[in-house]
């Protein structure tokens, strides 16, 4: 545009000029028409070359943004590609989350039928007192070992007829510790069933005390035998949620079963203390083996000795042994110089020494 305007101002300025020169000097009127031909002929020659020069100015510029315009667009496009992208693996993974959290609530309503199932078989007292003892048993396998008759015995029977869940045979001071299984769950589950009045929850609470007292009372009175087992017996809940009751708000019962001699363990509970026991065993089979280790060493070092007197012995010999070789290799040389010297005829040079 700054073009344009300037050479507008150069055919006016020239413009001028012819004029004043018409005005000046008429005598010159051929030459100036001459001169204003030349003039407008450059004019037009300039306006050619300046409308081609704008033009292909115009059409690089067009092209230069045609490809920027290009460029944009590919860019755009490729933003466009990299966002659908992830905004399609974002929907495939929240689809996966979705799957999966469908199947987890198909399992949890799975869970929800089997405990259902599970409390309708453990109102009964039977169905209960057998799930504690397969419970107690997959405990005690899997501390101790499968059928590991050394160590546990399974419904074993005392010469009073009393019959325990199962016996520990550990050393003494421990010796024979019975373990019982108990699941009071009737009077617990009203106890802690908030639906309940207060008056009925309180009830059940002083039901489930005197429930807990008497098996206290009947582990004691039938699996603590004078000079038969130890002083001291468990008592196993296999329900973590009694148990937790029992610790965490109800004290006197566990003061009660600790004048009757009765440990009080849930599932986690007796696999500590069984550990526990575990680890008493091998520490006293250990130091048996050590003592025998020892009284093995010290046999050992008497017969060390004896050796090492027969060997001075024998050292002593044949160092003796060893002088006389050597005096006797010594004759055998003087003999045999004398040999070779008998040999050669060399006796006038013979040196006799006696030895």
């Amino acid at each position: 545009m700054e073009y344009v305007l300037l050479i507008l101002l150069i055919i006016i300025l020239i413009l001028l000029i012819v004029i004043l020169l018409r005005k000046n000097n008429s005598g010159t009127e051929d030459k100036v028409n001459k001169l204003e031909i030349s003039l407008i002929k450059e004019i037009g020659d300039f306006k050619t070359d300046f409308t081609r020069s704008i033009t292909n100015d115009f059409n690089n510029q067009t092209e230069r943004l045609d490809n920027r315009l290009r460029l944009i667009n590919d860019k755009v496009n490729e933003r466009l590609d990299e966002n659908f992208e992830k905004t399609n693996k974002t929907f495939t993974n929240v689809l996966e989350r979705l799957s999966k959290i469908d199947e987890a609530q198909k399992k949890i309503d799975t869970l929800s039928g089997d405990i259902v199932s599970l409390q309708s078989v453990l109102t009964d007292k039977k169905t209960r007192g057998i799930f504690g003892e397969v419970n107690l048993e997959h405990i005690l396998s899997n501390v101790f070992g499968i059928n590991n008759t050394k160590i546990y015995e399974l419904q074993y029977t005392f010469n009073n007829g009393a019959i325990a869940d199962a016996v520990l045979f550990t050393p003494e001071p421990l010796g024979t510790i019975a373990i019982d299984s108990k699941f009071p769950l009737e009077h617990y589950q009203i106890m802690v069933d908030k639906n309940n009045s207060k008056e009925v929850r309180n009830q059940a609470e002083k039901l489930f005390k005197i429930d807990m007292k008497k098996h206290i009372d009947a582990i004691s009175s039938k699996y603590i035998i004078p000079g038969v087992t130890s002083n001291q017996a468990i008592l196993f809940l296999p329900a973590e949620a009694i148990f937790a009751e029992v610790n965490a708000y109800h004290t006197e019962l566990l003061e009660y079963a600790y004048k009757k001699r009765i440990w009080i363990t849930s599932p986690t509970t007796l696999i500590s203390t069984l550990t526990t026991i575990q680890v008493i065993l091998k520490n006293i089979e250990r130091d048996k083996y050590a003592k025998v280790i020892h009284n093995e060493l010290r046999l050992l070092d008497d017969e060390f000795k004896r050796y090492k007197d027969r060997w001075d012995k024998l050292y002593r010999s044949i160092e003796t042994v060893s002088k006389d070789v050597k005096d006797i290799h010594t004759t055998t040389e003087k003999i045999t110089k004398r040999f070779d010297s008998i040999n050669q005829v060399e006796i006038g040079e013979i040196d006799v020494k006696e030895n």
